[in-house]
């Protein structure tokens, strides 16, 4: 039998048989999974950066309408940074409001450190969805290869 191959209505893959069409395509996004190149180094330091600016520090009092608490890395960068601004008057965009993407809110700082406090969590969103959406292409495109009829994806 070859690697890849259909029994009896069921599909063979790397030495498992009988898969159906949804164990065949988990069996590819794992595979993939471990294949993505620089996945522990960009993953984790991507991790370390979200867990880093989530907003779950005491602060002082804020006014109303400021969102509660700062980050590690947000207190951090303020204090190498100090009051450090960017020249000419500069206002740089940076995003407040938690560590998810749908709760995040745009501001525009003149501060060089908050501007890495806030950044750097941004960051490592964007290296998670590049990861994802990279794995997620592979699969699907390996997958539809083997695949048949109605068990395609798109």
């Amino acid at each position: 039998m070859d690697t890849v191959e259909e029994l009896n209505g069921t599909y063979f893959y790397a030495g498992r048989s009988n898969l159906k069409a949804s164990e065949l395509f988990f069996m590819i996004f794992c595979e993939k999974f471990v294949e993505q190149p620089g996945l522990g180094v960009a993953d984790f330091s991507a991790v370390v950066a979200l867990l880093a600016g989530r907003n779950d520090q005491l602060t002082r009092t804020k006014p109303r309408d400021a969102i509660d608490g700062t980050s590690y890395l947000s207190k951090a960068s303020r204090r190498a940074f100090g009051n450090a601004k960017f020249p000419y008057g500069i206002r740089l965009p940076t995003f407040i409001g938690g560590y998810t993407p749908w709760t995040m809110k745009p501001r525009m700082v003149a501060k060089v450190g908050m501007f890495v406090g806030r950044t750097i969590p941004v960051i490592g969103w964007v290296i998670l969805a590049s990861n994802v959406s990279q794995i997620s292409y592979k699969t699907v495109r390996d997958y539809n290869k083997i695949a048949r009829g109605n068990d395609k994806v798109w």
